[in-house]
């Protein structure tokens, strides 16, 4: 059987086309890939991506990633696993995608189901799934009684339509106070490994404003020792994490424009941005997604995408002032794991 073997006639094949007519077997990261991307084009990804999330499981964490074949094609895919957000204990993830072209409710319940026996058999108390308002899947598991959990904005930028110059005198005042924005790069000694750089001052600062976040549930911060392995597996330039040095040498904020997208080039992702309590109202947010835009445009890129909670008012404020789009928002559904579909 192929991953690429022709697909049966999506209109030969029944409306209730469900386990009895699909086989489910492991299926590679570049096929898991090319699935999720022909069923949402809009939100393209690659083997790349997967495979640098794959680099930091820590050893013994659930993942799962298998495929359903139909007379040998691939029709669907679920994957479990560990949640990127709402790491809760009992928490584990249930991801179901269906090719565009069999879209069937039957086949949906048969692979979600197949899904919740899989996290019953990892001890999952709690099944999430994060997937864009709108998507086909998204409408079949609220009809099914999954339950919104938390929604975030998905924002995108075009860093050549920013006016630098708009935002001058607030950078000015911004920085009066002797703070300085420079970049991790920047910040490390010639031939030394960014992630080395004062590592506990940086971990500090992530910890705290991972810890302000405004989720519906609180952010579990991972242990330094998670953090320290996984950072450098993201492969996150560091000319694109911006750090605001306080005069004294404490680090009080950051902007991390610095995930490449390889399904989208030209395309980055902003990760965290945020300034810690004490040092808030001054216009540091601001200045620090300017300093990493900059950066950005200077090593040939176009476009920032973000994502922040829909309670996050301060960085959604700074985000449609700087000109970002607003796109469907992503939704974290949730469901008891026992009882079924």
């Amino acid at each position: 059987m192929s991953e690429n073997a022709p697909l049966p006639s999506a209109q030969a094949t029944p409306a209730d086309l469900s386990f009895r007519d699909v086989s489910f077997r492991d299926l590679g990261t570049a096929g898991y890939a090319a699935l999720l991307t022909l069923a949402h084009p809009e939100k393209p990804t690659d083997a790349v991506s997967l495979e640098r999330l794959a680099a930091g499981r820590l050893p013994g964490e659930h993942h799962s990633q298998r495929g359903a074949f139909l007379g040998g094609a691939l029709v669907g895919a679920v994957q479990t696993g560990v949640p990127g957000m709402d790491n809760h204990d009992g928490w584990l993830d249930l991801t179901v995608t269906l090719h565009p072209e069999y879209r069937r409710a039957a086949l949906a319940d048969s692979l979600v189901e197949y899904g919740l026996e899989v996290l019953r058999a990892a001890g999952a108390r709690v099944a999430v799934t994060r997937l864009r308002e709108g998507w086909w899947e998204t409408g079949h598991l609220r009809s099914r009684g999954w339950a919104e959990h938390d929604r975030m904005w998905m924002n995108t930028l075009d860093l050549r339509t920013l006016d630098f110059a708009a935002f001058a005198d607030e950078e000015a005042r911004a920085l009066a106070s002797g703070v300085r924005v420079v970049s991790l790069a920047d910040l490390t000694a010639p031939g030394a490994d960014p992630w080395d750089t004062q590592p506990h001052e940086h971990y500090d600062l992530i910890r705290a404003l991972l810890t302000d976040v405004p989720s519906a549930t609180p952010v579990q911060v991972w242990p330094f020792e998670v953090w320290q392995m996984r950072m450098p597996q993201r492969e996150l330039d560091p000319r694109g994490l911006m750090i605001a040095v306080a005069p004294d040498g404490t680090w009080v904020g950051t902007s991390q424009l610095a995930q490449t997208l390889p399904a989208q080039p030209g395309h980055l992702h902003n990760g965290l941005t945020g300034v810690r309590r004490d040092w808030r109202g001054h216009g540091l947010g601001l200045a620090l997604k300017l300093a990493a835009a900059r950066a950005a445009l200077a090593r040939g890129f176009t476009h920032s995408h973000t994502g922040n909670h829909t309670g996050n008012a301060p960085m959604l404020a700074i985000n449609d002032r700087l000109g970002f789009t607003r796109e469907a928002a992503t939704v974290t559904l949730k469901r008891a794991v026992e009882g079924g579909q």
